[in-house]
């Protein structure tokens, strides 16, 4: 018996990565999958790497597999559609070294901008499935992944969840095996799919995925468990614990592989059980195959296709009663706010002064569409910021976007904003581009990208100088500019949008959460000299708020003392305090 330890979803499936012999991983940060490449990163046997985005992550896992070593790529699940161009090719290829791609879903959008089920990708795609469902089968699946991967010649995709990405459970850690990087043969019916080889490779990938749907009847991380044979559940991941949580006596067939699924087991179960609940978060998958083989089963009738499920969502279902502690009534709700001190509140409070409105981006810039900034108009996915001002005036012309911006972080500007810049530029475009470089992957945790000068361990690299790059693609006119230097920022601001050119703004100053960051001075009120005018309130700094008397307050504990909201007094009722 090996040590036992309490680990998150991620840890173990990073610490499964490490035991299986991985020798290369890379990936994009994205919430709920960050942290598995933060924990890989702490083991020297492997090399791990932030990619521009999860494109270029799976084509670096690809390349470091067709040259014979274990590979693995990260994301959460709006990323494999980033990915999914070299994904269903990677599908025919096939592998050298063993090859998994871990994919996160976000069930109930925690921090998503859409819910989606990578298991329909994946079935689109004919790649194989494993989904575990607690801290111990994490570990043990991404194992048992490369197993698969290198014995059926396919890329693995390990599917997991927010829930059991985050939760806690006992993991019996075991040693790493050294598995010996293979030999690499030239072989172009096998890796170039050119036309000719993709045909023969199709019928190939259409044989591998009947060999596995057959052999899955014998996989370990499929099981029948059988109990009450009045009521029964196929059911996988997380669903599979809220299913013994409740109904600790019913019939269950765990599925570990949910694609292609075992017709040999569900036929098997569905004979032994009265009644047959398909029990799965977000999309019909499961219940789908099992209804097309005519098997008469119970699901999404039952239950929602949003959000996460649990043990009260079956028990309401099932029984007609809900224990839930509290309510969605009894909760306060607590939106996420921009952060005291952030530079991107300084850029929304001047695009709101001047009633300009901005097509925004994923990150933490999405906090600037609500009151009392709301400036941000749009959202879209990563990088989508700039097409989208694009696509604006080129459909209601040049003068439309004389009261428009895009905005963008400097990661998200990485991972796909710069293809979208070289559009407008080579489509002629005018407007105004604004970068939001707080030199960091802000909203997932603080990663360091390709602009930061450290790698994944920490280590010194190159940065991209922005300035350069985008003169590079043929951007003229490129500024620089403090995002504190509220006055200079209007002024550029207002001679950018009225212009006749296309401009590029960086507006430059460090996230506050960055580690290192020192705050000297803080910001007070003058009691005495302020008039009540709630001019200051209006950045909706969460550190100010008004007083029984009216007059505004400063909590000295949560301000940093970056001086915003002195901008916006005219009755100089606030002072910069050392501390």
């Amino acid at each position: 018996m090996g040590k036992k330890t309490i680990m998150l979803g991620n840890e173990a499936i990073a610490r499964g990565a490490f035991e299986a012999g991985v020798k290369v991983s890379s990936a994009y940060p994205g919430t709920p999958s960050t942290e598995i490449s933060e924990y890989l990163a702490k083991y020297e046997e492997v090399y791990t790497e932030w990619a521009p985005n999860e494109k270029v992550a799976t084509e670096v896992a690809i390349g470091a597999s067709i040259a014979g070593a274990r590979s693995l790529a990260c994301m959460k699940h709006v990323g494999l559609n980033v990915a999914a161009d070299p994904l269903y090719t990677f599908a025919y290829t096939g592998v050298g070294g063993g090859s998994v791609i871990v994919v996160a879903d976000d069930p109930g959008l925690a921090s998503s901008q859409n819910e989606q089920d990578t298991r329909m990708i994946a079935r689109a795609a004919h790649v194989p499935v494993l989904e575990p469902s607690d801290s111990q089968e994490a570990k043990d699946f991404m194992k048992y992944a490369y197993e698969l991967s290198e014995s059926y010649d396919t890329p693995v995709i390990l599917r997991t969840t927010t829930k059991l990405a985050h939760s806690q459970s006992t993991v019996e850690l075991c040693d790493r095996v050294e598995v010996e990087t293979k030999k690499y043969e030239r072989s172009v019916p096998k890796f170039v799919m050119m036309p000719a080889s993709a045909i023969g490779r199709h019928l190939f990938v259409e044989d591998r995925e009947n060999r596995m749907a057959k052999d899955a009847a014998n996989f370990p991380v499929n099981r029948i468990e059988m109990g009450d044979t009045e009521i029964g559940f196929i059911t996988c991941g997380i669903a599979y614990q809220y299913v013994k949580e409740v109904c600790p006596n019913a019939s269950v067939l765990k599925l570990g592989l949910v694609n292609p699924i075992s017709r040999e087991l569900v036929e098997e179960f569905c004979g032994k059980v009265k009644t047959v609940y398909v029990f799965e978060e977000l999309e019909p998958v499961i219940e789908e195959q099992v209804r097309a083989w005519g098997f008469e089963v119970k699901g999404k009738e039952c239950f929602t296709r949003q959000g996460e499920y649990s043990a009260n969502l079956l028990k309401k279902v099932l029984f007609g009663k809900d224990d839930a502690v509290f309510t969605k009534a009894e909760a306060p709700a607590r939106p996420p706010i921009l952060c005291p001190g952030c530079p991107h509140r300084s850029v929304f409070s001047v695009l709101n002064k001047l009633k300009i409105h901005a097509a925004g981006d994923i990150g933490c810039y999405t906090l600037g569409a609500v009151a009392p900034l709301s400036v941000i108009d749009t959202t879209i996915c990563m990088g989508a910021s700039i097409s989208t001002l694009h696509g604006m005036e080129k459909a209601c012309g040049e003068g439309y976007v004389k009261n428009w911006v895009a905005v963008i972080g400097d990661s998200t500007f990485l991972h796909t904003g710069i293809n979208s810049l070289i559009n407008m530029v080579y489509n002629k475009a005018t407007g105004t581009v604004m970068i939001l470089d707080n030199r960091t992957t802000g909203m997932t945790g603080h990663q360091e990208h390709a602009a930061t000068g450290k790698t994944l361990k920490g280590e010194e690299t190159n940065a991209v100088n922005f300035v350069e790059l985008c003169h590079a693609v043929g951007v003229k006119n490129v500024i620089e500019v403090n995002a504190f230097d509220v006055a200079e920022l209007e002024r550029i601001i207002k001679e950018s949008v009225a212009s006749d050119t296309l401009t590029v703004i960086i507006t430059k100053s460090p996230c506050v959460l960055l580690k290192g960051q020192k705050f000297p001075n803080r910001c007070a009120v003058n009691p005495d000299a302020c008039r009540k005018c709630g001019a200051c309130m209006k950045i909706g700094c969460p550190a100010m708020t008004r007083g029984e008397d009216g007059k505004v307050r400063i909590d000295e504990t949560m301000c940093n003392g970056c001086g915003l909201c002195k901008n916006y007094c005219k009755f100089n009722a606030i002072e910069t305090v050392v501390r």
